[in-house]
């Protein structure tokens, strides 16, 4: 038997790959990190995962979760027997077979891609790597990124890639509160910038999730990603687009959503709301729209369609002030309780939430405004929004009555709102939640 000194370093890592001991490590430990930490220990793998928030880690070395999504006792126990262990320190990297690169891209002030967290990761494993490691990005990004964006980072390492080490894209697929659809049950599309690395990232997948579909390069795979959320985008513009011409209209566009969705083929059921939310579909149509540019595309259909979105916020300010009017009212000076901070029920994530822009847009018109959210207690600091210091309030009936307006902006399973409807004086509903509601106290508006 060969000395594993003696293997080439491709060999190496597929031998470590198809072994007991396989070691992954994760860089960022956020809503698609840790869910990715937790399905590489149920496979039986180790871990570490590193992050620059000391906060996290000293949380996750305690046992404990920051995130109410995926969650679990799994956290102490993992970490007690070693398999999991967080990390600061940069240099635990070089102990991994391969590191799985899960951080942020955002947008910049100009609502262009902001790659600055994929750069400054390579630029912190590079002095770190070592002969045998796989290195796979998983954050959505425009297609030539792991290619033009991330290799020339780690060739900083001074080792030769396809040689000394490996590179590959697989973009994360997680849906926060979703618990039909784990990170190990939801297929992973998986590619590497050359033959060995692309069998050696299929192979390491297939330790990890249930499916994996190889695709031909990391660019099929950027770009499967981003149209995946692209398309999503689009047809909730179209859905927002269709409420507006309902609401001139006097049409409930609920009903007509429920009427065409009796159609068994040719048709899928997208809902309008205040604006869209969460990490993802927000922003990766733009990725999509600046690589176009670059190639001389000009992505008409996909930029109209971040017009329509990116306005609901402001048509949901403009229903209220309306239906204030009515109740001989302004906005400035009127209170108003804002039903969920968070981009999606049932979660504690408010990225990019519809929800901080309406606070904004209220406090610009001089309303006094007040939220609820049973999953976000306090408003989280973001570069994106300037709100005050604002803390959940209760939804007790002398609560809801003191208001001059209760806008539904997300429709958490905990809020019971019949209650609502009866001590409130007036409803906004961007989520058609009060939709069963016959005897009320209030007077509901559709947004």
């Amino acid at each position: 038997m060969l000395d594993a000194r003696e293997l080439r370093p491709v060999e190496h890592l597929a031998a470590r790959i198809e072994g007991p001991d396989l070691k992954i490590g994760v860089i960022g430990l956020g809503y698609v990190g840790l869910p990715l930490v937790h399905a590489a220990l149920d496979a039986g793998l180790g871990a570490v995962g590193y992050d620059v928030d000391p906060k996290k880690i000293e949380l996750l070395l305690a046992g404990q979760s920051y995130l109410k999504h995926g969650a679990g006792d799994w956290i102490r126990s993992a970490v007690e027997c070693g398999r999991f262990v967080p990390t600061a320190d940069p240099a635990r990297l070089a102990e991994v077979d391969a590191i799985l690169i899960c951080v942020p891209t955002p947008l910049t002030e100009a609502r262009e891609p902001d790659l600055s967290y994929i750069i400054s990761t390579a630029r912190q494993i590079a002095p770190h790597l070592r002969q045998g490691q796989l290195i796979c990005l998983e954050s959505t990004t425009y297609p030539t990124t792991t290619r033009d964006v991330l290799l020339p980072e780690l060739r900083r390492s001074g080792l030769e890639p396809g040689r000394d080490f490996f590179v590959a894209y697989s973009p994360e697929r997680e849906d926060p509160g979703n618990h039909s659809w784990t990170t190990r049950d939801i297929p992973k599309l998986v590619s590497g910038l050359d033959p060995d690395g692309h069998r050696l990232a299929v192979a390491l997948y297939q330790r990890i999730v249930r499916h994996v579909v190889p695709v031909s390069t990391t660019e099929v795979a950027e770009a499967a990603k981003l149209l995946e959320n692209t398309y999503r985008a689009v047809n909730i513009a179209l859905v927002n687009e269709m409420k507006l011409i309902c609401e001139a209209m006097g049409i409930d566009v609920w009903e007509v959503i429920d009427a065409a969705r009796t159609k068994p083929f040719g048709f899928q059921a997208f809902y309008p709301g205040p604006g869209l939310g969460g990490h993802c579909i927000p922003i990766d149509p733009f990725y999509l729209s600046s690589i176009a540019r670059r190639f001389g595309v000009t992505s008409r259909f996909i930029e109209l369609a971040g017009e329509v979105n990116t306005s609901m916020p402001h048509h949901v300010v403009s229903r209220i002030g309306a239906a204030l009017t009515q109740e001989h009212k302004a906005i400035q000076g009127s209170r108003i309780l804002i039903l969920g901070l968070a981009y999606k029920p049932d979660v504690d994530d408010a990225r990019e939430s519809p929800s901080t822009k309406i606070m904004e847009l209220l406090l610009e018109r001089g309303a006094e405004i007040s939220y609820n959210d049973p999953h976000i207690p306090v408003v989280p600091r973001s570069r994106n929004h300037n709100l005050p210091a604002l803390e959940s309030q209760s939804l007790s009936a002398e609560v809801i009555r003191s208001q001059d307006c209760v806008l539904i902006a997300t429709r958490h399973s905990e809020y019971d709102f019949n209650f609502i409807a009866a001590h409130a004086r007036l409803i906004v509903d961007t989520r058609n939640a009060t939709r069963h509601i016959i005897e009320s106290g209030a007077r509901i508006v559709k947004a």
